[in-house]
């Protein structure tokens, strides 16, 4: 068992002052109880460098954080609206005379309801479609002297969805001026806007990563190049490369971690205020339409999710980006 140096004295001549081989033995004792500092990092974190990266990898993550969470917002609302628009037909009957037009309503309303895979059918009353037009014609309009065609909700089952063909051919059938709308074609420009959203937001969070790769490329080149002595002794006393890029890939890996949380949790304090404020035009006019539009404008589980994701993904980048400009940088020494 190896012996404690504190506790070997040195060697004391026979001759020698007891009193300064003592105090000889007590500076040994305190030079061998002496902690030894730790030997410094290759990359200084605390260097101006490595702050600079740092709030530019936190705008970044702000940056991608904000466009994950914007279009998983608007994704879902565009979902809902399918859900809803697909939950419902209209049938649209052309003005005719008063006692007509009520025994045209009634007579799709019974037709409808008796065929298989719908729900519920009801006219709009007169009452309900003055509402509806209300935003484009104003609120003193005539509706009486407008050829103002009435309206027949038509709520079908999602799970046994009726046959559209047979329902539009009896529909016409039944009352010759009357027209069955599917939504087919509103569904169609949601997808469109939908898939055109989500490649945007792609396309987006694409440029702000390729932005941050940039960034810590030039931030690694920048340490390497203040630490090159250092990195060139290593290199030269034998130190493997794997070794060398190891400390800069810890190094940019904790840094691209902190200022993608910080840039992450900037984003989801961002939602939360748009959120409130957006709560507090509840019930008028300005909030219904916001909240036709997107919604309730509260992040769920897959804004936050993704959100996380785009954290990691923006620290592991950093990681991987440095350690590739590293090897690249140490070919100079081969």
């Amino acid at each position: 068992m190896a012996s404690d140096p504190r506790d070997q004295a040195p060697p004391v001549a026979a001759d020698a002052d007891p009193a300064a081989a003592e105090a000889e033995i007590e500076d040994v004792q305190d030079v061998a109880a002496t902690p030894h500092p730790r030997p410094n990092p290759i990359v200084p974190p605390t260097s101006l460098a490595s702050r600079a990266l740092f709030f530019v990898v936190a705008i970044m993550s702000f940056l991608a954080c904000i466009t994950v969470g914007a279009v998983a917002v608007i994704g879902d609302a565009a979902s809902e609206w399918q859900t809803d628009i697909a939950q419902e037909v209209t049938i649209q009957v052309r003005p005719m005379n008063g006692e007509e037009t009520r025994q045209a309503l009634a007579e799709l309303v019974a037709l409808v309801r008796g065929m298989p895979g719908v729900s519920e059918a009801r006219a709009l009353s007169e009452d309900e479609i003055r509402d509806l037009l209300e935003p484009w014609l104003g609120a003193g309009a005539e509706f009486d002297e407008l050829p103002v065609p009435r309206l027949v909700v038509v709520e079908i089952d999602r799970d046994n969805p009726p046959d559209i063909g047979e329902m539009r051919r009896l529909v016409q059938s039944a009352v010759p001026g009357a027209s069955l709308d599917d939504h087919d074609r509103w569904q169609s420009r949601l997808r469109v806007m939908a898939n055109t959203l989500v490649a945007g937001g792609l396309g987006i969070l694409l440029l702000v990563l390729s932005a941050t790769v940039l960034s810590v490329v030039f931030a690694t080149r920048g340490a390497m190049a203040s630490n090159r002595d250092v990195v060139e002794v290593l290199h030269l006393v034998g130190a493997k490369e794997a070794f060398i890029a190891r400390q800069f890939e810890r190094h940019f890996l904790r840094l691209g971690f902190k200022g993608g949380l910080a840039g992450g949790i900037l984003a989801l304090a961002t939602f939360g205020v748009i959120s409130w404020i957006v709560g507090q035009f509840a019930a008028t006019p300005a909030g219904d339409q916001i909240d036709a539009l997107f919604g309730p404008m509260s992040i769920g589980w897959p804004a936050i999710l993704g959100i996380l994701g785009t954290i990691i993904l923006v620290a592991l980048l950093t990681a991987i980006t440095s350690r590739l400009a590293v090897f690249h940088f140490l070919k100079v020494f081969d």
